[in-house]
């Protein structure tokens, strides 16, 4: 099983600090991040923003990570990087003490101890236009996209959860999980494919992350193929059998049983939008003092998967 390319940690137009040049400071790029991505967006449940650091430090080297655990913060400071913008919060969950003794405290200390700070962008990039939904329909060829489920009533902003658009040219299912394997990063859960392999499939619904909490919208969109990750055996199954079911009703094959699904991992749903990300905050600064990188670890929790025999 591989790890995320270590081609893809340079990212083009983002060079390192000029001679002599003047770096911002973390306050600086918090305000460039969160006018790309604004925290009003997030959830209400979410916790999004500035975990540690000091707003007043100035800022050379980025690394973006999907999650900000140990390999990450290693790599963090291996490279020198003055701030990790992740993507999953770290405090999510309420604690009741960050002391060294714990996991999530002794990550705290060793941040603030090696001068590396901390960001979290979570719902707040998935909803965005450029965010974790259109970078994984973009790396996976979808055009035209809509929000599958708009922020706002108009749907005008492009902004909202998830995305709807079209393949063009049409492909079979089995081609596009083929296409969603060869583009992410591999994980030891792979890909997961349900429905007919020969059908053509057009229009597409992608959801980074977490997915099943919208099928009644995936519906609702009459696509014909559903990728997204974490999708658990009782809705996922009812999906299918009510697609099979409506297919059958109408006296057609198992291809006509729609929408499809594709599942991945979440790591790996949500991994193409540190890319874009990346390319968007170095746009966004516009002064060549920051090198930005997307992080070569890999965080997704599983490590293998045991086939069972034949």
């Amino acid at each position: 099983m591989s790890t995320p390319s270590p081609s893809s940690a340079g990212v083009p137009g983002t060079p390192g600090p000029a001679e002599g040049a003047g770096a911002p400071t973390l306050a600086d790029v918090v305000r460039v991040i969160e006018s790309l991505y604004p925290p009003s967006t997030a959830e209400s449940w979410d916790a999004v923003g500035l975990v540690a650091g000091d707003p007043a430090e100035p800022v050379r080297k980025v690394l973006l990570a999907v999650d900000p655990v140990d390999t990450v913060l290693d790599e963090a400071v291996e490279w020198g990087a003055d701030l990790v913008v992740s993507h999953h919060p770290l405090l999510l969950r309420p604690v009741h003490s960050v002391a060294a003794t714990t996991f999530k405290g002794a990550l705290v200390h060793r941040a603030v101890r090696t001068g590396v700070a901390l960001y979290v962008a979570h719902t707040n990039a998935d909803v965005a236009a450029g965010g974790v939904a259109d970078a994984l329909a973009r790396a996976l060829g979808v055009v035209e996209t809509v929000p599958l489920v708009p922020l706002d009533t108009a749907g005008s902003d492009g902004t909202g959860t998830g995305r709807v658009g079209r393949l063009d040219p049409p492909v079979t299912l089995g081609d596009l999980a083929d296409r969603v394997a060869a583009t992410l990063p591999a994980t030891a859960q792979g890909v997961r494919v349900a429905g007919a392999l020969d059908a053509r499939v057009e229009r597409v619904a992608v959801v980074g992350g977490s997915g099943d909490g919208f099928f009644d919208d995936v519906r609702a969109a009459g696509v014909d193929v559903y990728v997204t990750a974490d999708l658990r055996h009782h809705p996922a199954s009812e999906l299918r059998e009510r697609a099979e079911h409506e297919a059958r009703a109408a006296g057609l094959g198992p291809e006509a049983a729609r929408p499809f699904l594709v599942d991945v991992a979440h790591f790996a749903s949500e991994w193409p939008w540190l890319d874009h990300a990346a390319r968007d905050i170095a746009a966004a600064l516009g002064t060549g003092t920051v090198e930005l990188r997307v992080s070569t670890r890999s965080t997704d929790p599983w490590t293998a998967r045991v086939a069972s025999p034949a």
